[in-house]
């Protein structure tokens, strides 16, 4: 054996027999193996629980305690449990094996042994030992990748909860600023109109008897507030409506709401829609909520007469450009006053982003681009 290399193996031998203990030890010790032998049953259990061999040679007729007790007691205890114990006695009889595999043995070996056997079946309990061994690593490795797998699963799990929470609590809040956005829009356009319409018309009807041509006047304004009330009021069950585009396709609804603003208004709108048929629904009610809002701010706030409508496919998905000739802002003051914040949030919600471009006296641009987010039609 080269005492620079490393054993092959760590070999206990449980023999009585002193001749047995030296032909045994000096033929393994030849092969490389690290040999310790013992006398007795209570010595080869001190010596295996002090330091585990790899496999045990064991005698079964041994005074005091024989081989099959020794196997029984190694094989209760933790430590040893796994050891494999190859029986080799002078007992040839059928009963004596099958009790010796019975107990725990792996292994039979009848006396008078030869020694290319006891070599062979030596190093096969060790390869299949080994085996046994890299197995039952790689199955507690196994093990702990899946009990790690399944603390990052639930961290997901609690994570998506609480993401889903704090979306549900934003869709709340937002669903709360909306419907305060059109309260305070129905009070400041609905309800004011909806007063001097009264105003109107308590004076027409005193006047209708001293001053018809003055009342008649009166009733046309008071006809005018009534239809800019109509208006107020068809704005708000839009903007409140779950699907904005009412079953019609982008391109259609986007037609309809222009087409609107224009006879309402009449500031015309020069549009250049150029768009995939069909979109994503949550991409397409953005864009129209946007082109929505744009027309409403132009119309109360920006005293424009005309207005540029455009919509095409870009590299990075879909731009829309809102652009009047009005009075324009100063953006970053008093941005909330226009809905500018809710616009930018709206389209920030589909995954894209708003720029806007204003100054006194140079009209207003919007320029949103949201992602490709088609799907396919059937």
């Amino acid at each position: 054996m080269d005492s620079s290399s490393p054993p092959k193996g760590n070999i206990l031998l449980v023999d009585d027999t002193p001749d047995n203990l030296r032909l045994l030890s000096a033929m393994l010790t030849d092969q490389a193996y690290e040999v310790r032998s013992v006398r007795s049953g209570s010595a080869a259990l001190m010596v295996a629980q002090a330091e585990p061999p790899d496999v045990i040679l064991l005698d079964i007729n041994m005074p005091g305690m024989n081989g099959y007790e020794v196997c029984q007691r190694l094989k209760i205890q933790p430590a040893t449990t796994d050891i494999p114990i190859i029986f080799i006695s002078a007992l040839n009889e059928v009963f004596d094996k099958v009790k010796a595999f019975s107990v725990g043995g792996v292994d039979y070996i009848s006396k008078p042994f030869q020694v290319e056997e006891v070599l062979v079946r030596v190093e096969n309990q060790l390869k299949l030992h080994r085996l046994q061994q890299q197995l039952q690593e790689r199955n507690q490795q196994l093990q702990e990748r899946n009990h790690q797998l399944q603390v990052i699963e639930a961290e997901l799990r609690r994570s998506l909860a609480q993401e889903q929470t704090l979306n549900q609590q934003i869709e709340a809040l937002a669903a709360i600023a909306e419907r305060h956005r059109i309260a305070r829009d129905i009070h400041d356009s609905l309800g004011h109109a909806l007063v001097a319409l009264n105003i109107q018309m308590e004076t027409a009807l005193d006047l209708w008897q001293e001053a018809p041509d003055e009342a008649y006047t009166l009733l046309q304004e008071a006809k005018a507030l009534g239809s800019k009330a109509l208006r107020s009021v068809r704005e708000s069950v839009s903007a409140i409506r779950t699907d904005p585009l009412q079953g019609l396709s982008l391109v259609e609804a986007l037609t309809q709401l222009t087409q609107e603003f224009q006879n309402t208004t009449g500031i015309p709108v020069d549009r250049q829609i150029c768009l995939p048929p069909v979109l994503s629904p949550p991409v397409s009610a953005a864009i129209y909520r946007l082109v929505q809002e744009g027309l409403t701010n132009i119309s109360k706030h920006a005293n424009a007469t005309a207005v540029h409508l455009q919509l095409h496919s870009t590299d990075a998905g879909f731009q829309v450009m809102l652009q009047d000739n009005g009075k324009g802002f100063q953006v970053d003051a008093n941005r909330s006053g226009f809905g500018l914040k809710g616009m930018q949030e709206r389209v920030a919600e589909t995954g894209g982003h708003l720029q806007i471009a204003s100054q006194p006296g140079t009209g207003c641009q919007l320029i949103a681009v949201f992602p490709d987010r088609r799907v396919s039609e059937v």
